[in-house]
C-alpha cells in the first residue's frame, strides 16, 4: 500500500509540473496589427498601422508568468496614403532608413486570476529605449478552431509621448502624446 501510495504522490507531482510548464506562442502577423493613434492640430484623432509584425508570448499560467517579445517592421506603416507613409518613415518620425523596426520586450507580466492584465517592458523606437506598460484590456486562451491548435489572443494599449523617441517635429500642434493599440493573436508552437 505504501508502494502504491509513493507511486500515486509520484505521479501527481510528475502532472503537475506538467502543467506548470512555460507554453510558447508564435505572433500570427496576420492579425497583430499594431496601431497608433494622435490629435492632428486640434482638428481629429488621425490612426494608422503597420502591417508587418513578429514575435512570440511565453506563458506560464500556473506559476503567473511570461514574456513578450514583439518586433514591428517599421517600414510597413499604413496611413491611408502612400505620400503620407513616406514622410512618416522620414528622419523627423520613424527614420526608418536607419531604424527598421521598433520592439517591445516584457519584463513582467503581470495576472490577476488566470488573466493577464498587463505587460511591464521596454519599447525601443528610433534607437531610443524607454519604459512602457501595456494595459490589456482583454485576453483569452483557447483551441482555435480554424487551425486546430491552441491560440491566444490580447488587446493591449499605452500612450506614448513621441518628444520621448526623438520625433517631436510639429509638437504640439501635433499631438504630443501617441496612444499604441497592440492586438495579438498567436498561435501555440
Amino acid at each position: 500500500m505504501k508502494k502504491l501510495t509513493a507511486l500515486a504522490l509520484a505521479a501527481a507531482a510528475i502532472s503537475t509540473s506538467a502543467l506548470a510548464a512555460p507554453e510558447t506562442y508564435v505572433i500570427d502577423g496576420s492579425h497583430t496589427l499594431p496601431r497608433f493613434e494622435y490629435n492632428h492640430m486640434g482638428y481629429s484623432q488621425q490612426l494608422s498601422r503597420f502591417d508587418k509584425t513578429t514575435g512570440s508570448v511565453t506563458l506560464d499560467r500556473a506559476a503567473k508568468t511570461g514574456s513578450v517579445d514583439v518586433t514591428i517592421d517599421t517600414t510597413s506603416v499604413s496611413t491611408g496614403s502612400a505620400l503620407f507613409n513616406q514622410h512618416i518613415q522620414g528622419e523627423d518620425f520613424l527614420a526608418t532608413e536607419k531604424y527598421p523596426t521598433a520592439t517591445y520586450k516584457s519584463t513582467k507580466v503581470v495576472f490577476d486570476g488566470d488573466k493577464v492584465v498587463s505587460v511591464e517592458g521596454n519599447l525601443t523606437l528610433k534607437g531610443v529605449t524607454k519604459p512602457v506598460t501595456l494595459s490589456v484590456v482583454s485576453f483569452q486562451c483557447m483551441p482555435h478552431p480554424m487551425v486546430k491548435k491552441d491560440a491566444c489572443g490580447a488587446t493591449a494599449t499605452a500612450k506614448v509621448k513621441r518628444t520621448d523617441f526623438n520625433m517631436g517635429k510639429y509638437a504640439p500642434y501635433v499631438g504630443d502624446e501617441v496612444t499604441i493599440t497592440l492586438p495579438i493573436e498567436a498561435i501555440k508552437q
